[in-house]
C-alpha cells in the first residue's frame, strides 16, 4: 500500500510544484455561497459546469475517502510580450485540448496510484482552490486568485489539481484564508476597471474581463469596451499589480518555446480576419473556450482591441473588415474601433 510519502516522491519526480493532502468531505462553504450568489453563478450550471454538485466528492467518487491536491506553476518560463499583452498568461500554454503537456503528467500520476489498486478521479467541477487551501497548500488574496504556500516565490501562477480517490491519507494542515499583507492598499480591487472584484476574495465573475471576453454574450455593451482594454481573451490585471506576485514576475526565466513559436499566430489582424479553418487548426487547440460558430467573438474581441491601441496602423485591416465581414456584431465593433483611432 502507497504511503504519503510515495506519492509525493512521485509527484515530484513528474515535476510538479507542490501537493497536498485533504479529506473528502463536502465543501459546505462553496455550496452556501454558490446558493446564495446564484444570480452571479446561474450561468456556470446553464454552460455545464455543475460547480454546485462538485461541491461533494462523493458525488464524483461515491467511495471517496480523500483529495489529493497537485500544484503546477505555469509561470516558470516568460513569454513574448505580443502574447502577455493580448491574453490571459494562464492560457498560453493550455494542453487540455493537445494533451501533451500538463495532461500527461496527471495521467501518470493516476497511473501510478492505479498500480496500487487505487481508484481516482480527476473533476473539472470540484472546488479546486479551496481543495488546495483545505490541503494547505496557500492562501487566497483579496482578488479571490489562489496562492502558493511554498512555490513560484508565493505567487498565484499556479493551478491547483485536485484527484479524488478511494484511498485515506491524514490530511495537512489547512491554509484556509486570505493572505494578503496587512499593507497591501487592495491594489487588485483598484486595479480592476469593470469592479468585478469585491473585495475579502469575493468577485462578480460577469464582470471580469475573463468572462467578457469568452462567456459574454452579443457586443460587448458600450461602457466595458474601453476598460477591457487590450486583453482579446483572459485578463491578468489584477494578478500583474499584486504586491504577492511582483518576486515572481521580476525573476530572470527562459523563454518558453512552444509560445513562442505560435505567438504570430495571434497576431490581431490575423484573428479579425480568420476563417473557420485557420481558427480550428492555430487558435482553439490552445484557447478553446469559445467553438467555430462564435468565431465572431473573437474577432469582435480583436476590433475592440485594436481600437483601444490607439495605433492608426489598424485602420487598414478595420476598413477591410467592416465591408466584408458578415457578422453585424463584428461590423459594429470595427466602426467603433474607427472612430477611437481615425475621430470618425
Amino acid at each position: 500500500m502507497l504511503i504519503k510519502q510515495d506519492i509525493i516522491a512521485e509527484a515530484k519526480r513528474l515535476g510538479f510544484a507542490d501537493i497536498g493532502f485533504t479529506d473528502a468531505s463536502p465543501f459546505a462553504s462553496q455550496k452556501d455561497y454558490l446558493l446564495a450568489h446564484q444570480k452571479e453563478y446561474d450561468w456556470t450550471e446553464q454552460s455545464g459546469l455543475e460547480l454546485l454538485a462538485g461541491c461533494d466528492p462523493k458525488s464524483i467518487l461515491p467511495q471517496a475517502k480523500s483529495i489529493i491536491v497537485l500544484l503546477a506553476s505555469y509561470f516558470e518560463e516568460s513569454f513574448p510580450l505580443q502574447m502577455e499583452r493580448h491574453f490571459g498568461r494562464c492560457y498560453l500554454d493550455d494542453d487540455r485540448v493537445t494533451k501533451d503537456g500538463l495532461a500527461l503528467k496527471v495521467k501518470a500520476f493516476r497511473n501510478f496510484l492505479q498500480s496500487s489498486n487505487i481508484e481516482s478521479k480527476a473533476p473539472f467541477n470540484l472546488p479546486h482552490r479551496m481543495a488546495a487551501a483545505r490541503a494547505g497548500l496557500g492562501t487566497f488574496g483579496k482578488n479571490s486568485i489562489f496562492y502558493s504556500a511554498r512555490k513560484a516565490r508565493g505567487s498565484s501562477f499556479v493551478f491547483p489539481l485536485a484527484i479524488v480517490v478511494d484511498a485515506k491519507f491524514s490530511s495537512d494542515e489547512a491554509t484556509v484564508g486570505i493572505g494578503c499583507p496587512d499593507w497591501c492598499r487592495n491594489a487588485c480591487i483598484a486595479a480592476c476597471p469593470t469592479r468585478a472584484l469585491k473585495g475579502d476574495g469575493k468577485i462578480d465573475p460577469r464582470l471580469c474581463i475573463s468572462y467578457l471576453t469568452y462567456f459574454g454574450e452579443g457586443l460587448t455593451p458600450l461602457e466595458m469596451r474601453e476598460p477591457m482594454g487590450m486583453y482579446v481573451y483572459g485578463c491578468d490585471r489584477c494578478q500583474n499589480v499584486c504586491p504577492r506576485n511582483s518576486a515572481w514576475m521580476t525573476e530572470v526565466k527562459p523563454v518558453n518555446p512552444r509560445v513562442a513559436a505560435k505567438a504570430d499566430d495571434f497576431d490581431l489582424p490575423r484573428l479579425l480576419h480568420m476563417d473557420k479553418s485557420y481558427f480550428e487548426k492555430k487558435i482553439r487547440p490552445h484557447m478553446f473556450y469559445m467553438s467555430a460558430e462564435n468565431l465572431w467573438h473573437w474577432q469582435m474581441n480583436a476590433a475592440r482591441a485594436m481600437g483601444n491601441s490607439l495605433n492608426p496602423a489598424y485602420i487598414e485591416d478595420l476598413n477591410r473588415s467592416l465591408k466584408e465581414n458578415q457578422d453585424g456584431r463584428v461590423r459594429s465593433m470595427c466602426a467603433w474601433a474607427l472612430e477611437r483611432l481615425s475621430g470618425r
